[in-house]
């Protein structure tokens, strides 16, 4: 028997226990509590796990009904569709979705006119190496989702559903300016027996959307229509499955509206092969964008995603050119499926990007700089908004310290893309700029934190990441800035309670200790604070937490929680810089309920009433005082 058998005290188990977290969070001043959970770690019913999670199943109905009324948001990963030999949703499209997210089992309903066989689902559930783990199978679902859907559109074909056939038609034309690029991609990649366009043998099919003469546009116009004619079905079938999950998507939204949440979307810093191939013709030649060297990489990170060319962007009279269109569509597209927002991963890559040439290492000394901080640099030079005046010439362009002033006028330059295109796209479809994330964790050049201030954007503070030597450090509890995303790890980290205990017992241990007591003790003596230190850096459940404390008693309007720290999962999602199956395949597992309920008896699991009493009490003896009566409810519910 489970602990929620046994209590009855889960803080999830009532809605009369759900509206005392929601006060106590009011009375924090949290406008926001996001749970962060990548689609693909959705779980699912018992025997209809597939092998990939989805917000599009019955499950993630389930989930959302057992976490609305105290969550307001559902941090999502990015949706593009991925390749077969690497999971990683940071390299997926940019506009078409991922097809693993269509939930399989709708298809077997009168709904989608029964287009796939139950057979045929029930041999996929059943197969699936996973199925009782919470591991996503990924080589093996990519491969039989592809299957079962194309039975499904064989079927489609054939089904008598005009009504249903019209709506596909209507999505074909809505979406044509991005879906016929994408799907002709895959038309050429079944002509070249090859998914990565470098590797073709034919120079046209590599620039088809990127003529350099009246010659060659004829040429590869005539080229385009004969693989539409050839792969007619192909591109039928891959346009079909955009259409399936882009149904299946709206009516999640909407369910989980209805529920009181809205999902944030996530767009990642990358182009994929499909997008570069489509889109190279407003790509910066021969340069890529990487991170430079720092204390994680002796010779930088090449991460190889091709550049969008300043002149591309705008006009010269700062309207927008054909790349910045192009972006704002996407954006327009990515708020209209998430009305929760964006989260904008990495916004030191939108506002001061950091390249390097193609081939080579992104280091100083071969080249790379700061796209629009490098006045000195032979060809960067004529992309800078810095001028040499500006900058501090003892300091490296690699530096976050290297420019030292900017006039308004050159903030706004650098800002553009925030202003015109991603503020612009959220507002043309009724949102404003709270809606926009930003992931600014890491390097925060003069640029990044001028034009974030500007714009009076929403960043993002990782308290685990905290340098606790530094007592005005951005991610300590009190110099938490109100208006940002404070969380204690992202999908990138170790779960909390990993990272207590590779803490306790350091100097970092006690450093952290001593911030964490004069924080959220401050009404404590001088000796009081040092024992409490001391039992923080020595005891890592009590550092655990003390850190959960902390991020609800900082005055940071919004909080995301990872699902693995929700739950007391002591596992990791992403291990940067790993690759294969097991990356990036962590799930909430499907008996997540009861997982929870037993973790909060152990210790493990988030108990929110505990920790936002603790969080009441860590603003001061005035303050709790003014909110014992919601902290007396919130004991009511531990």
């Amino acid at each position: 028997m489970t602990y929620c058998d046994e209590q009855k005290k889960s803080p999830f188990s009532s809605k009369e226990a759900k509206n005392i977290i929601k006060d106590a969070l009011k009375v924090l001043n949290k406008k926001h509590m996001a749970f962060i959970a990548h689609a693909n770690s959705f779980p699912a019913e018992y025997g209809k796990n597939t092998g990939f999670g989805s917000v599009n199943s019955n499950a993630a109905k389930k989930l959302i009904d057992f976490l609305s009324g105290v969550f307001t948001d559902i941090q999502l990963g990015p949706a593009g569709k991925t390749k077969s030999i690497d999971a990683s949703p940071y390299t997926g499209t940019i506009f078409s979705n991922n097809p693993l997210f269509i939930d399989l089992e709708q298809l077997t309903t009168s709904e989608w006119f029964n287009i796939l066989s139950i057979e045929t689902y029930n041999k996929i559930t059943e197969n699936n190496p996973n199925k009782d783990t919470n591991k996503t199978a990924y080589s093996y679902i990519f491969k039989a989702q592809e299957e079962a859907l194309k039975e499904a559109f064989e079927n489609f074909k054939k089904a008598d559903c005009p009504e249903l056939k019209n709506q596909f038609e209507e999505y074909k034309n809505e979406n044509k300016f991005w879906l016929e690029k994408d799907s002709l991609y895959e038309a050429l990649t079944v002509e070249h027996n090859n998914d990565y366009w470098p590797m073709w043998k034919s120079e046209t099919d590599k620039c088809l959307f990127n003529p350099q003469t009246e010659e060659q546009k004829v040429q590869y116009e005539a080229r385009i229509n004969e693989i539409k004619e050839k792969y007619q079905d192909v591109i039928e079938y891959y346009s079909f499955c955009q259409f399936i999950i882009s149904v299946q998507n709206t009516k999640s939204r909407e369910y989980a509206q209805s529920k009181g949440m809205k999902m944030i979307a996530d767009r990642q810093v990358a182009f994929s092969d499909r997008d570069n191939w489509a889109y190279q013709a407003y790509f910066l030649k021969g340069w890529c964008l990487g991170c430079p060297p720092d204390y994680f990489s002796e010779d930088g990170q090449m991460w190889g995603f091709p550049v969008m060319d300043p002149e591309k962007l705008f006009n010269k009279d700062g309207s927008l050119a054909e790349g910045g269109i192009l972006m704002k569509e996407l954006y327009k597209k990515m708020f209209k499926e998430k009305p929760g927002g964006v989260r904008i991963d990495n916004m030191v890559g939108l506002i001061d990007p950091w390249v390097y040439v193609s081939g080579k290492k992104p280091k100083i000394e071969e080249g790379a700089g700061r796209l629009y901080s490098s006045p000195e640099h032979p060809v960067l030079s004529r992309y800078a908004i810095a001028t040499m005046e500006d900058l501090n010439p003892e300091v490296e362009a690699d530096k976050e310290e290297r420019i030292l002033k900017l006039t308004e006028e050159q903030i706004r330059k650098y800002g553009a893309l925030v202003e015109k295109i991603v503020i612009g796209a959220a507002q043309e479809v009724g949102l404003d700029k709270d809606s926009i994330v930003c992931e600014d964790l890491g390097t925060l050049t003069h640029p990044v934190v001028s034009v974030m201030k500007e714009y009076d954007l929403q960043g993002m503070k990782l308290i685990q990441f905290v340098v606790p030597e530094k007592p005005e450090h951005p991610y300590r509890c009190k110099n938490i800035n109100p208006r940002s995303w404070a969380m204690v790890g992202t999908h990138d980290n170790e779960p909390i309670a990993m990272w207590a205990d590779a803490t306790v017992n350091t100097e970092a241990g006690y450093l952290n200790g001593k911030n964490l007591a004069e924080d959220l003790w401050p009404d404590a003596s001088m000796e009081e604070k040092e024992e409490i230190a001391v039992r923080i850096s020595k005891d890592a459940a009590f550092l655990t937490q003390t850190k959960l404390v902390e991020l609800f008693a900082c005055k940071a309007e919004n909080v995301q929680i990872f699902f693995t720290d929700f739950l007391g999962l002591y596992d990791v999602y992403n291990r940067p810089g790993t690759s294969g199956d097991q990356n990036w395949s962590l799930r909430i597992p499907d008996n997540y309920e009861e997982v929870y309920c037993n973790n909060l008896a152990n210790g493990k699991a988030l108990n929110l009433p505990l920790i936002l009493k603790l969080a009441i009490e860590a603003r001061g003896h005035e303050f709790a005082l003014q909110n014992q009566e919601i902290i007396q409810k919130l004991e009511s519910i531990m």
